[in-house]
């Protein structure tokens, strides 16, 4: 496990995160896909503000489980709630995650050609 200090682009929103980070997660819905963001997901308790959350803009799409925190300044997103999963997800067995998604691009001192990158096949979930 390592600590982290990551912030959005102007660093109106900081934090840092407790993480071994072993892979990113690179999804392929539209969002993701338009955002360009690589995620790890964390426990809740491993994200810890440095600023005010509240500070930060929220989007939800889709089913509107999950919830994309972003800067209203600079439009950054360095983390989201995960959306609950599907009724086939569930079906297949697949848990609902409590905890946070981080987006590994917002982080200061990572190497990302060193990471393993696990492709999610978001465009296909109903």
């Amino acid at each position: 496990m390592k600590t982290y200090e990551g912030s959005c682009h102007c660093g109106a929103c900081r934090f840092d995160v407790e993480l071994d980070l072993d892979h990113v997660r690179s999804c392929n819905c539209s969002v993701c896909t338009r955002r360009g963001a690589l995620i790890h997901r964390v426990p809740k308790k491993a994200l810890r503000m440095l600023s005010c959350l509240d500070s930060l803009s929220v989007y939800e799409w889709g089913t509107r489980t999950g919830k994309d925190y972003f800067c209203p300044s600079c439009g950054i997103m360095p983390f989201r709630v995960p959306s609950n999963p599907t009724e086939d997800e569930l079906a297949e067995g697949k848990l609902p995650f409590e905890g946070w998604a981080v987006n590994v691009r917002c982080l200061e001192g990572v190497d990302l050609t060193e990471i393993p990158v696990v492709l999610i096949d978001g465009a296909n979930l109903r």
